[in-house]
């Protein structure tokens, strides 16, 4: 598809979060798994049925806006849970999981971040439904409250423990 307008960009960025999101939604469950910390693995819960809403919201966006709802793979989600499943196949001791998953999650949330952050910027300057704005800065607070959640439990518990020598 070629990228002639700004709304060309907005249809094509949609559809790649559309299906990051897909991809996470897959991914969470095996990284709760391969969390030692109970509350780092309640975060990923959590963050796996907030994934699900921020996936249905999505689909949301594209009723508003006319469109059919359809993924375009995201090959840069690709990457950050095949950097995520490799981790996790390290030998590391508990408390070094529980950080190199922490600092993994972290990389998907700033990349969510950047996206949606684009995306409610450019709804608003293409006048897209005022739902489809609101659902996007919805999906936006949410991965800044998770990314801020995983930074202070990385540096309230995991990476203090994670420091004590063996």
């Amino acid at each position: 598809m070629k990228q002639r307008t700004l709304r060309d960009l907005f249809h094509d960025q949609l559809r790649d979060m559309y299906n990051a999101e897909g991809q996470l939604i897959k991914a969470l469950p095996k990284m709760a798994k391969a969390a030692n910390n109970p509350e780092l693995r309640r975060g990923f819960e959590q963050h796996l049925e907030q994934t699900r809403g921020q996936y249905e919201r999505l689909e949301r966006v594209f009723e508003a806006i006319d469109e059919k709802v359809r993924g375009k793979t995201c090959v840069a989600m690709e990457g950050l849970i095949a950097e995520g499943k490799e981790w996790m196949d390290e030998d590391a001791s508990p408390e070094v999981m529980d950080a190199g998953l922490i600092a993994c999650a972290q990389k998907v949330e700033h990349y969510e971040i950047a996206t949606y952050g684009c995306l409610a910027t450019w709804a608003k300057q293409l006048d897209l439904n005022d739902d489809a704005v609101s659902a996007l800065l919805q999906n936006l607070a949410e991965e800044k409250e998770t990314d801020e959640k995983l930074t202070q439990l990385a540096e309230t518990m995991i990476n203090m423990q994670a420091a004590q020598p063996m």
